[in-house]
């Protein structure tokens, strides 16, 4: 939908890269969501075609632009029907951005570019088992050894995680709260960390989600993005625009759900006529509809506001819980207009509805977002 976040430049790049997912990803979603995984090349692909890299500097392997082409990458990735492939290809959004906050030109060069370019996996590892939202207090340490770090702990819930090549490691190096956090850029390939098997999820499940386990972990001393104990403040910065585009994205299941209830109707006989003509099928369907422009109008409002330098944390905070509550009760209309069919594997709205359940979690919980609101409002 045309909004003034967009212009000419953007609607370009998304007419390009909707071709792409429809010719290049949409006939392949059904197999890779029953495998549970897609193939690495499809990185590569991405990136030759001169879309990985939206939104990141050119002088880094990015295609540049802004976040109004992050916002394009993630609707229309979404649209090739499944949310799980856009969440794994959409991995390096939340892996790279801290290090170019906080890095040095060195570290953006060695692991912004091979991410860019579709030849390394990038996956942010800062949720822990014990921990979930509360980064302030996590368990994972990096002590300090000689000529570099040894990290210790676990991460869960990391996408990408089972084959990422690079990590961004969230550690404790100082004491407790959120002055002891600091963050480690690791190259699996040179510090080996352990995997689990791809988790079992509910959705997503052409994402891979990983456990992952560091156990005396050596990272060398230039592997510390930003300064030690300086993590937290950076790691909070990345989260309102991670916040954003699941908002963003959230709306888009909406609209694929509505999108595709409103087809069903208009087909869909009982009585002798398409349901699409008893009052109660319309007046849901105008809900629906009212629900998803309303998050639509939020989302985009503060995507513009972050694109003008504004700082955004509670209004990104508002549009994540604004977005996720209309799309969970739009997916869940959806498979009741659709009856019995939207029970059924294979059904789009089948999978919106399980994928859908994420969302409220992702990225912090809607209570995390509350709370932060509720900061905003000097409470």
């Amino acid at each position: 939908m045309t909004n003034a976040i967009f212009g000419e430049e953007h609607e370009l790049f998304r007419a390009q890269l909707r071709r792409f997912v429809r010719e290049r990803l949409t006939p392949h979603v059904d197999a890779w969501e029953d495998a549970g995984v897609f193939p690495r090349s499809v990185y590569a692909e991405l990136a030759e075609a001169g879309f990985l890299g939206a939104g990141f500097p050119e002088r880094f392997g990015g295609g540049g632009g802004d976040l109004g082409h992050m916002v394009v990458m993630a609707e229309e990735l979404t649209a090739s029907g499944s949310p799980g492939l856009a969440a794994s290809l959409g991995s390096l959004a939340i892996a790279l951005p801290p290090i170019l906050a906080a890095g040095t030109d060195a570290q953006r060069e060695r692991w912004m570019r091979p991410v860019l370019e579709g030849r390394w996996i990038a996956a942010l590892a800062i949720t822990e088992p014990s921990g979930g939202s509360d980064v302030a207090n996590l368990t994972t340490r990096a002590t300090r050894d000689g000529d570099g770090w040894v990290l210790r702990g676990q991460k869960t819930f990391i996408t990408s995680g089972t084959r990422a090549d690079l990590l961004v490691v969230a550690a404790r190096t100082g004491g407790p709260g959120a002055g002891g956090v600091s963050l480690f850029g690791v190259e699996t390939a040179r510090s080996p960390v352990v995997a689990s098997a791809p988790l079992r999820k509910m959705g997503w499940h052409a994402s891979d989600t990983a456990e992952l386990f560091f156990e005396d972990v050596r990272v060398p001393a230039d592997a510390l993005i930003g300064g030690e104990n300086a993590g937290f403040a950076v790691a909070m910065a990345n989260f309102a625009t991670e916040r954003v585009v699941l908002a963003v994205t959230a709306v888009q299941i909406a609209q694929m759900a509505l999108d595709a209830t409103l087809a069903y109707v208009r087909e869909r006989v009982a009585f002798g006529r398409p349901i699409a003509g008893f009052q109660v099928t319309r007046h849901k369907l105008a809900d629906m509809a009212t629900s998803v422009a309303a998050a639509r109008a939020l989302a985009y409002g503060v995507v513009a506001r972050m694109i003008a330098g504004e700082l955004v944390i509670g209004d990104a905070a508002m549009a994540k819980n604004a977005a996720t509550d209309a799309c969970s009760r739009v997916v869940d209309e959806a498979v009741q207009l659709h009856g019995g069919a939207g029970f059924m594997r294979g059904t789009l709205v089948e999978r919106l509805y399980r994928d859908a359940r994420l969302y409220p979690i992702g990225g912090g919980t809607r209570e995390i977002m509350n709370e932060i609101i509720a900061k905003q409002l000097g409470l």
